[in-house]
């Protein structure tokens, strides 16, 4: 009987995955596997917050594979060391995988096929985590974008949907599988700080099936609306399930066009359209990251590599990641990501103009705090996040775009829902304080909220100045 490994990485799902399909058309047992090898991604090994997101999601993904005669084998690196002893041990005479594109990743993904290949193991990779693989889309001079509307306006001629594969109803493997406990793999934190991931997330298949279809069903009509206003439940909170491979981008792709072609309406289909686009700059960041792999690194206009960060003499950064700036949106954005992993976006880009630009602080501080907090963090979004929102991307809101927190709270959340459910000093002010209390210095003293710790017009003055040091 021929075997063959399923290599699970970040495609933890059954339903549309290639590898697994392939798999099972080709060989009589499968076996599903995962191997732990964080140091392999280094500098860039999962963050606290993306490792308790894994260790629910390897749960949920054994738990299906059971229900279909099969589990999930686990085992720690070295990889090839791994996969070379189970190709052994398990008689497997083909390595399956759905390809992931970090550069890390690619340069191991590479040796790990031809070293295969040298001992007689097939090993196939697929496209599994985008609808564009990072390569397929060129400009006419069959060179990478740098700019994301010619990117999408190229990508949208070439989109073509198809029905996702579906989930197998059975997996034939060899017993119930073995190898390391999943506590082994020290996934969960120590201290117990992650009450607020548990209340706020669901991890799984199931899951992310869940939320796709809530979010179709209750909150995509008005989603191009009201996509910006974090005081609303306007979002679709598929970012996390997405990265871990929950679900394929293909499947949510046809899923809004079978919705919208169903409701009949144009307004629907403007907002498939829309969300649709949210996924196109998903695929723009891992388009970037692939063909600029020093990304997460460097500046990729290198005309910032000369730009004058300010010092962080009192500690301006350590306020920022507490929420204790004196600025409600910020603290409200800074809290929220603490507490339950996650980020509005439009309150992302805000916080990371304060950072980058009313405090002056690099970029890669931000970053850091991003990809060890966030259950969502992905290399090539977070890299080009914070490129685009400090000015030094390829395709960057300009350095002298400064978000202005109080016109942007007044704007986005005009009641200030959002800022009271996050910053609990402030739950008793009323609407046209909740920006803005620092106007009462009387309120400050009585709830607790620290004053500014920083002027927003002199420091906006600040930033800047130094932006035409650097031009000139």
């Amino acid at each position: 009987m021929k075997t063959a490994l399923v290599w699970f990485r970040r495609d933890l799902r059954l339903a549309d995955n290639p590898a697994l399909a392939a798999a099972l058309d080709a060989f009589d047992r499968v076996v599903p596997i995962h191997i732990h090898a964080p140091e392999e991604e280094a500098p860039w090994a999962p963050g606290a917050a993306s490792r308790w997101w894994l260790h629910g999601s390897l749960e949920s993904l054994d738990k299906d594979l059971r229900e279909r005669g099969s589990a999930l084998h686990l085992a720690r690196g070295p990889t090839l060391e791994a996969l070379l002893r189970l190709v052994e041990e398990l008689g497997a005479s083909a390595v399956y995988w759905n390809r992931l594109y970090e550069p890390a990743i690619t340069r191991r993904d590479r040796e790990i096929k031809r070293v295969l290949g040298e001992r007689g193991v097939q090993a196939r990779s697929f496209k599994a985590t985008l609808l564009f693989e990072p390569w397929e889309v060129q400009t006419n001079q069959d060179q990478p974008y740098r700019v994301f509307t010619p990117f999408w306006r190229k990508a949208r001629t070439q989109l073509q949907l198809r029905p996702p594969l579906p989930s197998p109803k059975k997996v034939p493997s060899i017993g119930a599988g073995s190898g390391l406990q999943l506590a082994a793999l020290e996934l969960l934190p120590t201290r117990n700080w992650d009450e607020g991931l548990h209340a706020r997330w669901s991890r799984g298949e199931a899951s992310a099936a869940k939320a796709l279809s809530g979010f179709v069903d209750s909150s995509l009509a008005e989603y191009v609306d009201e996509r910006d206003r974090p005081d609303l439940d306007a979002t679709s909170g598929l970012s996390p399930h997405l990265h871990f491979g929950e679900i394929s981008p293909m499947q949510i792709a046809w899923e809004l066009d079978q919705r919208s072609g169903r409701a009949g309406h144009a307004e629907h289909a403007n907002a498939a359209e829309g969300f649709l686009r949210q996924l196109a700059w998903r695929e723009f960041s891992q388009h970037l990251l692939f063909h600029f792999p020093d990304m997460p690194e460097r500046n990729l206009n290198p005309r910032f590599d000369a730009f004058k960060w300010a010092d962080d003499d009192v500690g301006f950064i350590r306020r920022w990641q507490q929420g204790r700036t004196g600025i409600p949106m910020v603290d409200a954005g800074m809290r929220e990501l603490w507490v339950s992993g996650t980020m509005h976006n439009r309150v992302r880009m805000l916080v990371a103009s304060f950072l980058t630009k009313n405090l002056r602080q690099h970029w890669h501080h931000g970053q850091r705090w991003f990809w060890d907090t966030l259950v969502d963090a992905d290399l090539a979004n977070n890299a080009q996040g914070w490129q685009w929102t400090a000015g030094c991307g390829v395709d960057a809101s300009p350095y002298f775009r400064i978000f202005n927190p109080v016109g942007q709270g007044i704007k986005f959340d005009p009641q200030g829902d959002y800022v009271r459910r996050w910053v609990a000093e402030l739950s008793d002010v009323p609407a046209p304080l909740i920006h803005r209390p620092w106007m009462d210095n009387g309120l400050l003293a009585r709830c607790g909220y620290p004053p500014p710790m920083i002027d927003l017009d002199a420091s906006r003055q600040w930033a800047l100045a130094a932006y035409k040091d650097l031009r000139a």
